[in-house]
């Protein structure tokens, strides 16, 4: 049994992610928000059982943060965040049985968490942790992909996970808590661990 953990980030350049928290506290502080995320997801996944996979969304980075001896590293490939979902587990599932993919904007994450989302999975087809905004912060299968899980769906939007569940209804899956994934101002503004960025 070989578990793997997908991370999806974003290379973090000025100007490039978190448009909408961008449009209310400017590129500079948007940016440092998401260096901050980074370095919490960095924090909580260094120490995960099994495989770690840090997939880029522009280029790999050899020498960055990401610790080249704890994460393989990855480009994601494809034309939407489907396709480059789809990619990335099909890549991991070649060589592991169980498979979670995670974003970097997640600070409701931790390792404890991830670590019994694998042991859930090994008992399920699936698994899947519903986000607020109506997508999901975490996903999950063991052995294969459901079809059409990663196809037509409207992607950035509040009907991936109601879509999603669709998908999934015909297998033994487990859903975790709701939890707010970073995207807004509004996600983050009454958080204590932030307002020395946002002030």
């Amino acid at each position: 049994m070989t578990n793997c953990l997908i991370i999806f980030t974003r290379n973090p350049e000025l100007g490039k992610g978190k448009r909408r928290l961008a449009a209310t506290v400017g590129d500079e502080k948007a940016l440092e928000i998401y260096k901050f995320l980074l370095e919490h997801t960095r924090s909580i996944t260094k120490n995960i059982y099994g495989v770690k996979q840090v997939w880029y969304s522009e280029e790999v980075h050899e020498d960055d943060d990401w610790d080249n001896l704890a994460y393989e590293k990855y480009q994601q490939k494809g034309e939407d965040l489907g396709a480059r979902m789809k990619y990335a587990f099909e890549k991991a599932l070649e060589r592991h049985e169980s498979v979670i993919i995670i974003g970097s904007d997640m600070y409701d994450l931790s390792a404890l968490e991830i670590d019994d989302a694998f042991k859930k999975l090994n008992e399920k087809d699936a698994i899947i942790g519903p986000a607020t905004d109506g997508g999901y912060y975490l996903l999950g299968f063991k052995n294969k992909i459901p079809q059409g899980i990663f196809e037509n769906k409207d992607w950035g939007t509040s009907t991936v996970l109601e879509e999603t569940l669709k998908d999934l209804k015909n297998l033994d899956y487990v859903m975790l808590e709701e939890r707010n994934d970073v995207d807004t101002e509004d996600d983050i503004k009454d958080h204590p661990d932030f307002q020395i960025l946002l002030n």
